[in-house]
């Protein structure tokens, strides 16, 4: 761990000289942030926010800092079953943090849906840029300054004022070649004033290596506005993702994300809300199947700072075998925050006498008008259920994905794309070795 970190510090220097050229005021950014990241360091166990995840394992100086492999062939036909291909829809893609314009489909008419180091370049775009761009994602933690450091590419995406985005969004992150990769993207979504937009997003790795990706997202959403995020987080069993993402929202704006953490070895998902204006409405919901020896860790944070607003988190979790999982959740209510709706639950379903769960769902309330809740579970399948349906002539694998099914079904109705939630369904049904015909 020491290796690779000493290894990106003196590395940096070279990342100009790689074809990721940027503005003046991008090469200030990364400067700072690989200092915050010198003094900072990868994270440990023996800090509280890490206790129960270990990076040591992944964080290896085997790592490409830069991938060597050039113009690789890759066709619709390899890529297409990790997409959802029966909607219409926009799509981002990227491979080895490289934008593929031959398979992606980007728009600057409704809306502007393209490549960031593109929009960076180009001067009607900086206003979106200078007021967005690194504002709120927290480059005083670990993973966050070394993204900031070395990020190359990511989406772009400005929805402007009063449109409501025809089709929806797919970002999605390929890593391919015969070299063990890390790699940094970044996303950029801003949504106007009374605007709507459904954004699917991907990380992907087809060589089968341990790979890495450290990913960052930062959302704004305006007034009025609302935005549907999905992650689907079913990556091979040596790859590993850490992916922070940061939301503010303005008055009467709704952000929802739902992550469906289902594949690779170490998973560290950071969500982040902060509630800038009235009647905003926060909803953080997720499905999580851990088998082998995955470790898969959320952590969320919801900050209350005005009054008559509401946050929804609710997090299903289904481990077996070996795999842990993690649940940190902290909803802070400001003074100010009167009338506020907050609700958090974490429920755990353990398979296996040798899976894990450690929870921890907090509450931070500094105003006395409210009506917060949280709660966490964690327990096996109820033996007399399966019994019933058993009984009825349902196969013992078949009762058992019933009862799964029907503990995530209060995540599942709320996605909001059709062929979306049919293709989750799917994996789900897979990873439970049952047909979805069932």
């Amino acid at each position: 761990m020491k290796e690779l970190q000493e290894k990106l510090i003196s590395e940096h220097i070279l990342f100009d000289r790689r074809g990721s050229k940027q503005p003046t005021v991008m090469e200030k950014l990364r400067e700072e942030a690989i200092k915050n990241f010198e003094q900072l360091g990868f994270p440990t166990t023996k800090l509280e926010d890490w206790k129960y995840t270990n990076m040591r394992s992944v964080l290896k100086d085997e790592y490409k800092i830069f991938s060597e492999t050039k113009d690789i062939p890759l066709n619709y036909s390899d890529i297409k079953k990790y997409m959802v291909h029966n909607i219409d829809s926009y799509n981002l893609v990227f491979i080895n943090g490289v934008y593929s314009s031959y398979l992606s489909t980007t728009t600057h008419d409704e809306a502007d849906i393209c490549v960031l180091s593109s929009a960076m370049r180009q001067g009607k775009y900086q206003p979106v840029i200078e007021n967005y761009y690194n504002k709120i994602a927290d480059n005083k933690e670990h993973f966050v300054a070394l993204n900031t450091a070395y990020t190359r590419d990511g989406a772009y995406i400005h929805i402007p004022n009063n449109v409501i985005l025809s089709r929806p969004i797919q970002i999605t992150y390929f890593t391919t070649g015969d070299e063990k990769l890390i790699s940094h993207p970044r996303n950029l979504v801003v949504l106007g004033d009374n605007s709507s937009a459904k954004i699917i997003e991907r990380h992907q790795t087809l060589n089968g290596l341990e790979n890495f990706s450290n990913s960052v997202t930062e959302i704004h959403v305006s007034k009025n506005a609302h935005l549907d995020y999905y992650k689907i987080q079913n990556d091979d069993f040596a790859a590993s993702l850490v992916d922070s993402t940061y939301s503010t929202q303005e008055r009467d704006a709704t952000s929802s994300v739902h992550t469906f953490s289902l594949g690779g070895n170490i998973t560290r998902n950071s969500l982040n809300f902060i509630q800038n204006g009235v009647n905003c409405n926060s909803i953080l919901k997720a499905i999580t199947l851990g088998e082998g020896d995955q470790l898969i860790d959320h952590h969320t944070f919801v900050e209350h700072m005005s009054p008559n607003c509401e946050s929804h988190e609710l997090y299903r979790t289904v481990m077996n075998d070996n795999s842990k999982g993690v649940f940190n959740g902290k909803v802070l209510v400001d003074a100010d925050a009167q009338k506020i709706d907050a609700f958090q639950q974490n429920n755990n379903i353990l398979l296996s006498p040798n899976a894990g769960v450690d929870t921890k769902p907090q509450l931070e309330i500094f105003a006395d008008d409210v009506k917060c809740s949280h709660g966490c579970t964690v327990g096996q399948l109820d033996d007399e259920a399966m019994f019933y349906l058993k009984s009825r002539g349902i196969p013992d694998k078949e009762a058992k994905a019933m009862m799964l099914f029907a503990f995530c079904a209060d995540v599942m109705e709320t996605i909001d794309i059709p062929e979306l939630k049919n293709k989750i369904s799917v994996i789900i049904a897979k990873k439970l070795g049952v047909d979805l015909s069932f």
